[in-house]
Parts: C-alpha cells; sequence; structure tokens
C-alpha cells in the first residue's frame, strides 16, 4: 500500500507532499527488481524504517548496485536513475519545496543536486528517528511521527527569496531567463547563482524539467495519445524537439516508456528480460555510477545552458543537524 498527504500548516512551506509505503498493494511484474526513476526537478528526503538499504545502480548491467544507507536526501537533478524496486520494507519520505533544504538540512540545494546524500551527514538523530517511526503501528501513524520528525528539524528560515520566487512565477510563464534578470534588475551571473542556490539547477535546465514533467504526466494519463499534441502541450517546438529531450532525460523514448506502462508516472518498472533491457540508455552509464556526483557540471550539459563561465558554488559542507 502507498499513501501520500499534504503536511501541516507549519510544514507546509517546506514540504509539498508527504508519503508513506509498506511495499505491498502495488501491482509489479514477478521479473521487474529495479525501477527507473525520471527526473522532476525537486529535491526528495526517503527513510526505509527497516530491512535492507537503498540501493542505486549505474544500469541494468550493474549486478551489485550502491547500498546508500536507510535515510537519503535525493537532491534536484537533471537526468533518471535506476534504483531498487523489490523491497517490501516500510518506507516514508516527503517531497521538498524549492527553497526547503536551507531551513531543514542547513544547506542550499546546489550542494545536494545531482546525488544522493545519506541523511546522517544532515542529521545527527537518524538513529533515533528511524526507532521512533519503527514503532508506528499504521501507515498514518507512520505520516504522523515523521511529520513530527521533519517540524524538530525545521530552522526559523526564508525559504523562497523574493527574487527567485519571482523568476519562477515568470519563467513559468514562459519568459526567456534575461528577460527575467532584466525585470529582477540583478546581474545575470548574481541571478544564476542565487537561483541554483535555491533550487539547485540552473535556470533553464528548471524549466526544461517543468516542461519534461508536463509531457511526462501527458504520456502517462493519456496512452495512446499522439506525440505531436503532447509536444504541442506541454510546449516544445516540434515533437522531434520532444523526443530528443525525453530520450535525454529518460533514456527511453517516448513510445518505450508507454509500452513499459509505469503505474506511477515518474517510476518506470525495468528489468524484465524482453527488448526493454536493452533499450534503456543510462545517461549514468557515460562513466559516472548512479549519478552520485557533487559538481552541478556533472549534469546533462546542452547547448542553451545558461551557466555563465567562471562561476564557482562552493564546496558541499558537511553540516549536521540535531535537536
Amino acid at each position: 500500500m502507498h499513501v501520500t498527504r499534504l503536511p501541516g500548516p507549519s510544514l507546509r512551506p517546506f514540504v509539498e507532499r508527504l508519503w508513506a509505503s509498506d511495499g505491498t498493494g502495488v501491482p509489479a511484474r514477478p521479473t521487474t527488481r529495479r525501477e527507473l526513476v525520471l527526473p522532476t526537478g525537486g529535491t526528495h528526503l526517503a527513510i526505509r524504517v527497516a530491512g535492507e538499504a537503498f540501493r542505486v545502480y549505474a544500469g541494468l548491467d550493474d549486478p551489485q548496485g550502491r547500498a546508500m544507507g536507510h535515510a537519503v536526501v535525493g537532491g534536484a537533478r537533471a537526468s533518471a536513475y535506476c534504483r531498487d524496486a523489490g523491497s517490501t520494507a516500510r518506507s516514508v519520505g516527503a517531497q521538498l519545496r524549492v527553497g526547503a533544504t536551507t531551513g531543514l538540512f542547513g544547506v542550499p540545494a546546489h550542494e545536494l543536486a545531482g546525488r544522493h546524500t545519506a541523511l546522517d551527514e544532515l542529521w545527527r538523530d537518524v538513529p533515533e528517528v528511524r526507532d521512533r517511526l519503527a514503532d508506528a503501528g499504521t501507515l498514518d501513524a507512520l505520516l504522523d511521527r515523521f511529520e513530527a520528525a521533519l517540524a524538530a528539524h525545521v530552522a526559523a528560515v526564508d525559504t523562497l527569496p523574493p527574487a527567485v520566487s519571482y523568476a519562477l512565477g515568470r519563467l513559468a510563464a514562459g519568459a526567456p531567463v534575461g528577460r527575467v534578470v532584466c525585470e529582477i534588475g540583478r546581474s545575470h551571473r548574481w541571478f544564476i547563482e542565487h537561483f541554483r542556490s535555491t533550487v539547485g539547477l540552473a535556470p533553464k535546465m528548471h524549466g526544461r524539467l517543468a516542461r519534461f514533467g508536463r509531457a511526462v504526466h501527458l504520456l502517462h494519463a493519456g496512452r495512446g495519445r499522439a506525440f505531436v499534441d503532447v509536444a504541442a502541450t506541454a510546449g516544445y517546438a516540434d515533437q522531434p524537439h520532444f523526443v530528443r529531450e525525453f530520450v535525454e532525460m529518460t533514456g527511453l523514448t517516448p513510445g518505450e516508456y508507454q509500452r513499459l506502462a509505469p503505474a506511477r508516472a515518474h517510476h518506470v518498472p525495468i528489468g524484465a528480460t524482453g527488448r526493454h533491457q536493452a533499450t534503456v540508455n543510462f545517461l549514468q552509464d557515460r562513466g559516472e555510477p548512479d549519478g552520485l556526483r557533487s559538481r552541478s557540471s556533472d549534469f546533462p550539459r546542452s547547448h542553451d545552458d545558461d551557466d555563465p563561465r567562471g562561476v564557482r558554488l562552493p564546496a558541499r559542507r558537511q553540516r549536521r543537524r540535531g535537536h
């Protein structure tokens, strides 16, 4: 069973949605033990209450994968990754809002982006949190205790600087990055650095992922829908543009995505024997396991990336918080 709910008022500036799962009730293919998690551009937190640690893979040919621990923060990313989907252990997690990482973890979003980070690098009390979660009798009780743990770690900070909040609205409306920079009245360098610090990604990449997300939901909701219609509705220039970007971000064509028929839009079952095992072209197969990378420059690059040359971001800090 998989349940979701909105957080209480005190957490809503930081958390978009909470979820909990006991690993049952989701239709699964017997030979499918892995799933491809498509990028959303957001930051996620997941805790496995018992059982095996979370495990990620460099691709379908990776027999071992890499254990990531029982509590993991997945930073904003621009490419899909492959993870274990065979566990029936209880898990709980949260989809975080833009700007939440400073308040919850004490680090800006770009320092977590493009990688998985063990939660115990950020919170001192992870063992105690997992112990409290383990005592929950139902999924609703599990969510209550998880929400209390999140609330205990929230710091009194502004989650979304006004300039970034304004930019997100304008970019969502389709305004070019250059125009938004002029409207804000700051330099291009200042805007890119502050946007990345808050969101985790550069503005144009964030916009591309928002467009990609619209396309994924259209494909998922209307299986069999014409790709040219999906492309136009999501905001792509044409169908080839849509297909090219979909493959870049997922390693799948839109047709392959539809044939794999995921139960949840951004979680695609893979690993079964057959033609799809050979067709998935993981971006992380290009020499980097899982996307476990600390440098934002390791994201897939494109001709329209808007990072100014010479911008350097601070190295990721080891800051752990506890109460």
